[in-house]
């Protein structure tokens, strides 16, 4: 990432606690595990720190750095469960209305191929993430138990057989042995948070629909998922990728939450493990200053 006035920006403000896209995202209040109710992290922030686009037609854009603003698929879908989970809490049609709007924007977009092209600003020719397919089956989800409307879970079910495609074969997934990696980024290294949350658009799925190839999927990917958490360890704080970019406190505190989340989901001792593991790193001074500083360097250095 080469060190220009927009990236110090756009980093200066995840660091101050000021990007809409890196708001707090703990555990999310109204997941409970088993059912389809809400989402897993918090994205509630999403919408409370952007009142100006709740009683509009406005969905969330991305200034890239062209100085465009853009509609990014993920901050969407994101927007939208955030807006599902305050209609939860509060029950006020307001949020419900956003969330549809979310939603029926998704739908518009979603190519048939069951795809979003979510990185078609930065990489044309690698456009595509299990991430984004997964957040963007989650929310379609909710829109079918909303709604009632089989178009949603159709929907789902297209995003989630394209995440499953092999990378070789134009899509998100990575079958390594016997397991599946699932990519945010198809020309990159494996990120933690993006499987992850590729991983609870999985766990929706086998919720709602009881196809084995589903049930199978999540399974070996969750498998191979266990075997590699330790690998995003580096001893005194997380790691955001398998190419050993530290991560932002963020970052950091993100995968806490969703290590939370999977305990509470799966019952798998490691992620309990690493929940209390990261945790700890989280709370000591020395730990969080020698993250940062070598998180800055890698910056610097990219």
């Amino acid at each position: 990432m080469a060190i220009n006035l927009y990236n110090i920006k756009k980093w200066l403000k995840m660091l101050t606690g000021k990007s809409i896209y890196h708001v707090n995202q703990d555990l999310g209040k109204q997941f409970i595990p088993g059912e389809l109710r809400g989402y897993f992290n918090n994205m509630t922030e999403k919408v409370t720190k952007a009142p100006e686009l709740l009683n509009s037609e406005t969905l969330p854009t991305l200034k890239i750095q062209s100085g465009e603003e853009v509609y990014f698929p993920v901050a969407i879908f994101q927007y939208g469960l955030g807006a599902y989970d305050l209609f939860l809490e509060t029950q006020e049609d307001v949020y419900k209305a956003k969330f549809k709007q979310c939603v029926d924007w998704a739908l518009a977009k979603q190519e048939e191929s069951g795809a979003w092209s979510n990185f078609f600003f930065s990489s044309p020719d690698k456009p595509y993430g299990a991430m984004c397919q997964g957040e963007g089956a989650s929310l379609m989800l909710r829109a079918y138990k909303l709604f009632a409307d089989e178009t949603y879970f159709e929907s789902a079910k297209k995003a989630i057989d394209f995440m499953l495609i092999d990378i070789k074969a134009g899509g998100t997934a990575n079958y390594v042995d016997d397991g599946i990696m699932l990519m945010e980024f198809t020309n990159q290294a494996a990120v933690l948070n993006g499987w992850i949350f590729a991983l609870f658009g999985l766990y929706d799925m086998t919720i709602v629909c009881d196809d084995e190839k589903y049930t199978k999927a999540y399974g070996m990917s969750l498998a191979l998922l266990e075997q590699y958490v330790p690998v995003f360890d580096n001893g005194y704080w997380s790691l955001y990728d398998l190419d050993k970019k530290l991560a932002s406190p963020f970052y950091h505190n993100l995968h806490i939450a969703q290590m939370q989340a999977l305990y509470m989901a799966t019952g798998k001792e490691v992620f309990n493990t690493y929940l209390k593991k990261f945790e700890v790193y989280a709370s000591k001074r020395r730990n969080k200053t020698k993250a940062f500083l070598k998180k800055a360097i890698q910056k610097i250095r990219e």
